[in-house]
């Protein structure tokens, strides 16, 4: 029997109930999964086959004739196409015969999500701008922590910021020792080239200055960037261990801990 045929036959009701219907429903109504977004074409001005008017679905758009031609008359009546798969019979199927979509990403019903009270933001015990933000693609929700994974990228993040700052280190030591270089290499071309003693005082003296300014410079420099550094990590360590089930992460949050595996990301629910 086809499905929803009994509705055909009703005369009265007393009570009408809208709901939801289960995806298994669904595909008990459907005849058919639309594949396309096309409609009709432009040249034969019939619809295009997977589309949203598809005949195969949907059933003829001319009574008793299929899609092809092949068969047409009443004689015909309830014969499917073995060229074009079109049903023979009356047009006016198409009124009550259903397809379906098969989406590739889950999706919020806008009855869960929107009114009040929302649904979803009951059942998840998240507000509904936040529910709102994932849905729309605008924010991540976490699904699942692995706890053990948490630990190693906590451990490993603190390496990395030690390695970072020492590197950082390194490198600014690296420079001062270039700039040091540089003053006394200024200091023997000065005592070599200026044989009076007070003039000769007074350049080397300037060169103490400039060094000592540069030094300086580049000390502020490397506290500085030491202080970036370890603020960073800091940040990004007490993320990973703030982080927890159905929390909402920022895009900004999520570019940050993309990299580490021990957190599931979806953006839908």
């Amino acid at each position: 029997m086809e499905p929803l045929s009994d509705l055909r036959t009703l005369a009265d009701f007393k009570s009408l109930l809208i709901r939801l219907a289960s995806p298994e429903d669904i595909r008990k109504w459907s005849r058919g999964e639309v594949t396309k977004p096309e409609t009709i074409n432009y040249r034969t001005l019939k619809p295009e086959k997977d589309g949203l008017f598809d005949e195969r679905i949907f059933g003829p758009t001319k009574d008793w004739e299929c899609y092809c031609g092949k068969y047409k008359r009443i004689r015909y009546k309830g014969v499917v196409c073995d060229k074009c798969g079109v049903e023979v019979t009356q047009s006016r199927v198409r009124r009550e015969r259903m397809g379906h979509i098969a989406l590739a990403t889950p999706v919020v019903h806008v009855w869960f999500f929107k009114g009040a009270p929302s649904k979803i933001s009951l059942l998840l015990g998240i507000a509904p701008r936040a529910i709102e933000q994932v849905i729309y693609f605008a924010k991540y929700l976490v699904i699942e922590v692995d706890e053990k994974g948490r630990r190693e990228a906590v451990k490993n993040l603190e390496k990395a910021r030690d390695e970072r700052l020492g590197d950082i280190s390194s490198a600014f030591n690296e420079r001062k020792d270039v700039l040091k270089s540089e003053a006394d290499a200024a200091k023997e071309k000065i005592e070599g080239k200026i044989k009076d003693k007070e003039q000769s005082a007074l350049a080397l003296s300037e060169v103490d200055l400039d060094f000592r300014k540069k030094e300086t410079a580049l000390s502020e420099e490397e506290k500085s960037t030491g202080e970036k550094t370890s603020q960073l990590f800091d940040n990004l360590i007490s993320l990973v261990r703030a982080i927890k089930s159905l929390s909402v992460l920022s895009e900004e949050e999520y570019d940050e801990l993309s990299a580490l595996s021990f957190l599931p990301l979806k953006r839908l629910i």
